[in-house]
Order: C-alpha cells, then structure tokens, then sequence
C-alpha cells in the first residue's frame, strides 16, 4: 500500500507534535518531510510531499502556499488569527492548488456547524456564543467563535451580538451556542477533551484533499461533501 507522504509545518509547536503522534499511528500515512518554523525548506524534498499540513502562524502562510503551488501540493491549514488579506490568499492559491482551511479541524466542531441550520426554525429567539480557551490563545474571539457565529447569522437571517471570550488555565475549547425565549433555552455544546481531536481532524483532510481538484474546501466537505446543501 502506498503511504500518503504528509510534510508538517511548524513541528516543534504544540499541535505540530500532536500531527506528528497522529501520523505516526496512522498506517495509511508517513511523516515524509518534518518541517521545523525557521528551518530553510528543501526543495527536492519538499517536490515529492503529497500534502502539506501547516499549524504554524499567519505570517508563515504565503511562504508556505507559495511553495506548496511550486510543486501543486495541497495544502490543510488549521491556522487561525487571520487578516482579511491573508484569508483572500487562500482563496488565491485554492485556483492552483486544493487547500482546505479550517478555525477548527474537530469533526464534532463539523457537525456542529451543520447542526446550526435547524436554529433557522426558532429564528424569533435569542442567540449567545460563548467561548472558553487557555489563558495562552491569543486571538478573541476563537476563529471557531467566528465562523459558529457566521453560520448562526445566516441561518437565524439576523446579526447578533458578538462571542463571549473567556481565557483561563488549560482549557483546551469550549463552545456554546444558547438558543433563548421567554419559556425555554436550548443548548448546543462543544468541547474538546484535547489537543488530539484537532490532530486527527487535519489527518483525516489531510487523506481526503489528495484526491480533490484545485479548489477551496473546508473540514464539513470532508464530512457532507462540497458545496452540499
């Protein structure tokens, strides 16, 4: 059988690590090209990578892309915190190569997103995110924050107030969207037990984006499909 040959950038970070065990474990794929956030990329190497999976930071991104289109390697991107103009990069390079971005690489966080639509039937409501995270994480709210609330909005057709951020201790996620009347409150809840859910997440797209065309896909294609209703 022929392993998925997986390049990893920023190695020595936290979720770099995790990838690392992930991949490791998996029989289907190889650790082929670990690569460390300062290191000089070697081209040679880099050409026979299957698939890029990079957690390092924003800033790190177009060198990252760029490369990657060098050799029309897809690229998983599970880095969050960004600007709009380094957002509009990936929808650049998604004409030239597969890249799959997503502020949240959990499945439940998937399924999650999904489950959001059925809210569209209690649109009279009150809606709240609330977000829990370590006192380490730098952006507030959580790129995961956003886009639960993007996908509220579009489903309850209205703007709402923005994500509750709290930081503290070791908290690894926690998200909750409250659904409020007068004579009920509905609760969808997330958390994430560790670093590893995200891991195995961006293992998973990792497999499924080397067998997609040029385009911009997120963790629920993995899932739904693309562009499914």
């Amino acid at each position: 059988m022929k392993k998925t040959k997986i390049g990893v950038v920023g190695v020595s970070g936290r979720m770099g690590q995790e990838i690392v065990k992930v991949i490791e474990a998996n029989p289907r794929c190889e650790l082929f090209y670990p690569l460390h956030r300062d290191e000089k990329w070697d081209s040679k190497k880099a050409a026979k990578v299957d698939v890029w999976i990079d957690f390092s930071s924003p800033e790190a991104l177009k060198d990252v892309l760029k490369r990657a289109a060098e050799h029309k390697t897809p690229v998983v991107c599970g880095t969050t915190g960004f600007s709009k103009k380094e957002k509009d990069l990936l929808s650049q390079y998604a004409k030239k190569i597969p890249v799959l971005w997503s502020s949240n690489m959990s499945l439940g966080v998937a399924v999650l997103n999904e489950a959001l639509k059925s809210l569209s039937a209690i649109s009279h409501f009150d809606f709240q995110i609330e977000e829990l995270h370590h006192n380490r994480k730098k952006d507030k709210p959580s790129g995961t924050a956003i886009t639960l609330q993007e996908n509220l909005e579009k489903a309850v057709q209205k703007k709402l107030p923005e994500p509750v951020a709290i930081r503290g201790g070791g908290i690894f996620g926690v998200h909750k969207i409250y659904s409020m009347s007068d004579e009920e409150v509905l609760v969808f809840e997330h958390t994430a037990l560790n670093r590893t859910v995200f891991a195995k997440g961006a293992v998973q797209a990792a497999e499924w984006l080397v067998k997609q065309k040029p385009g911009l896909y997120q963790i629920r294609d993995v899932l739904f499909g693309k562009n499914k209703a």
